[in-house]
């Protein structure tokens, strides 16, 4: 496999490219995505695409960069713009959740896992285009909770660490070592309920 420095990110037919195999990805996962498709969805050669991305995995891992920036981006938009911390700790939560349990979600997680003991820039590319994004997101908004009184932490920075921990209760774990393929909406919101409510028990200013 190609480093990720190998990538060349230029040319006319990047987003198209990526398009397309944002499209193929979304509809057979990684494993079941392959090159041909991609090219025949995205109207592109196979010289064009490995131009761009010498190996699938940098492919894939490219959508889902890109994929969980709109998914972040939508976050912090929501969530930065309530005023009501247990509505924002519910929307955070729920995004979170269903992305951690989505087929991209796991795959990303599994391929970032594997790959970045070899190449540690895969790792830090994507930590930075969502999970770090949203940490410092649910940084400004609980020091803003703070500073107006409606939530009492001392550290926010490990508070805001722990509540996508709290997302990841149970179901993400069996969903990524395969133990089951599927949850129900009632086992999601099982869990998003029940970060909210420990984080606010631990966190929440009694009234």
């Amino acid at each position: 496999m190609n480093a990720p420095g190998s990538v060349l990110k230029q040319g006319r037919k990047w987003d198209q490219v990526l398009e397309g195999a944002r499209t193929v990805f979304m509809r057979d996962g990684f494993e079941g995505a392959s090159v041909d498709d991609i090219v025949r969805e995205a109207g592109v050669s196979k010289a064009t695409l490995y131009s761009y991305f010498p190996d699938k995995r940098l492919l894939f891992l490219e959508v889902a960069k890109s994929e969980c920036k709109a998914q972040s981006d939508a976050a912090i938009q929501q969530i930065e713009g309530s005023g009501d911390v247990r509505e924002a700790l519910t929307t955070a939560a729920g995004r979170m959740v269903r992305f951690f349990l989505s087929d991209v979600g796991m795959q990303v997680f599994r391929i970032v896992v594997g790959e970045s003991q070899r190449f540690p820039e895969i790792g830090r590319e994507f930590y930075a285009s969502g999970p770090q994004m949203v940490r410092d997101m649910l940084i400004r908004f609980l020091n803003r909770a703070v500073s107006e009184g409606k939530l009492q932490i001392d550290d926010v920075a490990l508070a805001a660490d722990q509540f996508p921990e709290l997302c990841k209760a149970g179901l993400h774990m069996q969903m990524v070592l395969g133990l089951r393929d599927a949850v129900s909406e009632e086992e999601i919101d099982r869990v998003i309920d029940g970060a909210v409510e420990m984080f606010m028990s631990q966190y929440g200013v009694a009234r």
